[in-house]
């Protein structure tokens, strides 16, 4: 059997970081880790090829090669996947879709031959030999959540390594909390499920050997969900790193409540975690409560966001707006708090209900959903009736992103976090850095609209702070492409 794998594009979003990734030649931030853990659970006798139109074209020779086409994506990922269906068809393809955009949408809006719903480790091989024998059929579901050892390790021979900006690891499934509005815990549970630590140093050492040096994503929803054995993984990974002269820098994403813990901070800056993505949402306490975001309340927020920058971990935030209990003055108090949090990388978004989520359900029995969404939080459109007016809160949302990714605030942020993290891990010289370096110079000192405050920014950053310079061009490099997609956003229709 000849297996073509194809993931589709994103749309272009603040998530995307398109604008940032052509500084450095990349093509793409990430490899579509689940599958090519699909290409590794397929039968050895099987050929494959992985096309992820990210980074390259899918061609008619492609699609004429295969016997049966394996589609993943997410909710967002639709509109591109829908037209990889079609086109499949046109030329008379089987096609099998799997991946979170499953769990969102129902078989007819998909049109694949063949659907999977649920994690694929414990069905792949009953869909592999179904395929193979002519006789799959239209729908499998996974019946229990499986055992992270079940999981092989990712055939990462399936893609070039050199198109993107970052290498992406799984530990674990799953979150503890209960976020309303959140469709991970309906996915993939709330008892978190981990690696052994074996396997995800077997990872490693796969990306070492083949010879990436850089940043290494771990893609979990919540790294910390399941702490103790979090600890014994750190512990790994510092002595793994010592031994290898730490080649890689680790970005994950976490809960606040990190904040509370000095010994993990401590492991994590130890073992060379240099970002976390933080799932921070408002600093309306109320909205907190009545989203059960409680994780996030009692407590200061912003000292809390303090505390694990002083370990040296830069805070990427997340930001929602469009909370029923949002009032005419979150808009200003949200862009307060950015600024004062010292998060460069700020991802406002407003508030999507997930097919299959608590908010979903509810909304719903309120008579409030038009639609199942496009999955994309960080456009203007919502698929609900929010409580306040729908055009005052995209003009609101609007004028947040206007604020925060101007020239002058967003150098002001960088600096402050500087200040305050004193970044620890730079970047090597080579030359896709001194590319970048060299692209940002000419694009946003020469060529910018905002000439002035970057060369400001330039020069603080060289008197002041020269010890984390990789890291402030990087994120000035950042801002390029967040003030990119935020004028765009400005001229989008609501």
């Amino acid at each position: 059997m000849n297996a073509l794998l194809i993931y589709p594009k994103f749309p272009e979003t603040y998530w995307s970081f398109r604008y940032a990734l052509s500084f450095q030649g990349k093509r793409a931030a990430q490899p579509p880790l689940g599958l090519l853990t699909i290409g590794a659970l397929l039968p050895s006798d099987w050929d494959k090829r992985l096309i992820d139109t990210n980074v390259e074209r899918l061609k008619d020779s492609d699609l004429a090669w295969a016997d049966v086409a394996l589609i993943s994506g997410m909710h967002v990922q639709q509109q591109d996947l829908v037209a990889i269906v079609r086109r499949c068809h046109a030329l008379g393809l089987r096609t099998v879709v799997g991946g979170p955009i499953t769990s969102s949408l129902s078989a007819a809006e998909l049109e694949a031959d063949h659907i999977v719903i649920g994690e694929a480790e414990d069905l792949i091989a009953t869909l592999a030999s179904d395929l193979a024998s002519g006789t799959a059929l239209p729908l499998y579901q996974a019946t229990d959540r499986p055992a992270m050892e079940h999981s092989p390790l990712p055939d990462f021979s399936l893609i070039r390594m050199n198109r993107y900006s970052t290498m992406t690891v799984q530990y674990s499934r799953g979150c503890p909390f209960n976020c309303e509005f959140c469709d991970i815990i309906e996915i993939y549970g709330r008892r978190p499920r981990t690696k052994p630590v074996a396997q995800v140093l077997a990872e490693f050492d796969r990306l070492y050997d083949a010879g990436w040096r850089g940043p290494v994503f771990i893609v979990d929803d919540n790294f910390i969900g399941n702490k103790p054995k979090v600890r014994v993984l750190l512990s790994a990974i510092v002595e793994w790193s010592a031994a290898r002269g730490k080649p890689f820098r680790f970005i994950t994403e976490a809960s606040l409540n990190l904040s509370d813990d000095p010994e993990l901070l401590q492991m994590m800056k130890d073992a060379s975690f240099a970002s976390v993505f933080l799932g921070i949402e408002t600093p309306d306490e109320s909205s907190l409560l009545a989203t059960n975001k409680l994780q996030n309340t009692r407590r200061d927020l912003l000292e809390s966001i303090a505390i694990i920058q002083n370990y040296g971990i830069e805070v990427m935030g997340g930001f929602i707006l469009g909370f029923d209990t949002d009032r005419e003055d979150v808009f200003d108090r949200l862009v307060d708090f950015i600024q004062q949090s010292a998060i460069p990388i700020a991802m406002v978004g407003l508030l999507q209900a997930m097919p299959g989520t608590q908010l979903f359900r509810r909304l719903s029995h309120e008579g409030r959903i038009l639609d199942s969404g496009g999955g994309n939080n960080t456009g203007c459109q919502l698929n609900f009736r929010p409580r306040m007016d729908p055009a005052r809160l995209v003009e609101g949302y609007r004028s947040v992103l206007n604020r925060i990714y101007s020239a002058d605030a967003y150098y002001e942020r960088v600096r402050l976090f500087l200040s305050r993290c004193n970044p620890q891990y730079q970047r090597n010289l080579n030359l896709g850095n001194v590319r970048a370096m060299v692209l940002s110079i000419l694009r946003q000192g020469v060529l910018g609209n905002a000439r002035a405050d970057y060369w400001r920014f330039l020069l603080s950053a060289l008197t002041r702070y020269r010890r984390s310079f990789g890291t402030a061009m990087t994120l000035a490099v950042m801002g390029y492409h967040f003030q990119k997609v935020t004028q765009q956003l400005s001229k989008a229709d609501s």
